[in-house]
């Protein structure tokens, strides 16, 4: 708790057995009220790693749905609990829990709506390990998108990140992609209802354990990077009504009991 608002950490899992204790340990408990882990159909035990470090809130997908689907799952759970500020954070380790306090803090204090750990600022990505190619890549669609929706952002595409519990309610995130490009749309979502974005700057590591999705994935997740932007400027133009921009009047997220079983 920060003042009178809630902090809620969500962590989409898949496989994370054996980076998931170092990432929890890391959680400044002190500031965070809840912790919800999904699981998303691992083959490890992930799940029983979870309940053993006394992680309340799990759930459990009885069948893979994928990481956008994963995170509405999160996503919908922390709202049903009351979140103010909701942060998600990869139980793969690749992000330190440290910067939690600054993210929520920010939030918390009315700076920003919306804060994201980014790789790029600074030399964090490259040092960190980064694929060369990703970066590049990465270099690549940042710019595609900071032109086609008028941002200034270093990246889109980091897995760090936090919202206010108004921005949440104020997009309809679960008609996103149940895919990765999940992460995208919502951001696109995000900005073409003017909300604004802090970044910090976001060491991260790249070794065996964490997770990272293959060249063809990312060849179709960069695909979909460009498409969504571009429906981005085509509905800012008037041109196009996509489903993913449509105008929510106070949300009230389905429970994630419909899309899964809470254990």
């Amino acid at each position: 708790m920060i003042g009178n608002k809630k902090v809620i950490v969500i962590m989409p899992a898949y496989n994370a057995e054996k980076t998931l204790e170092r990432t929890y340990r890391e959680v400044p408990m002190d500031i965070v009220d809840e912790v919800i882990l999904t699981d998303d159909f691992s083959t490890d035990d992930t799940v029983g790693k979870a309940k053993a470090l006394g992680i309340k809130e799990v759930i459990v997908h009885e069948k893979n749905k994928g990481y956008g689907g994963n995170q509405k799952s999160c996503y919908n759970r922390a709202l049903e609990l009351g979140g103010d500020i909701v942060i998600m954070l990869h139980p793969d380790y690749q992000y330190t829990p440290k910067l939690i306090q600054s993210m929520a803090y920010l939030i918390a204090n009315d700076v920003y709506p919306v804060v994201l750990g980014s790789r790029i600022l600074g030399k964090g990505a490259l040092k960190g390990g980064m694929p060369m190619i990703k970066y590049v890549a990465n270099r690549f669609l940042t710019l595609f998108q900071n032109i086609l929706m008028s941002q200034k952002l270093s990246e889109y595409h980091t897995g760090y990140r936090a919202f206010s519990a108004e921005v949440m309610r104020a997009i309809d995130y679960n008609v996103n992609s149940d895919d990765f490009i999940f992460d995208n749309q919502m951001l696109a979502q995000i900005c073409y209802e003017g909300y604004e974005i802090a970044e910090i700057t976001c060491p991260t590591k790249y070794f065996e354990e964490a997770s990272s999705i293959n060249l063809t994935r990312s060849s179709i997740y960069g695909l979909g990077v460009m498409k969504t932007s571009i429906i981005y400027r085509l509905n800012k133009l008037g041109l196009l009504k996509s489903k993913i921009f449509r105008k929510v009047a106070k949300k009230k997220a389905p429970t994630a009991k419909r899309q899964a079983e809470h254990v």
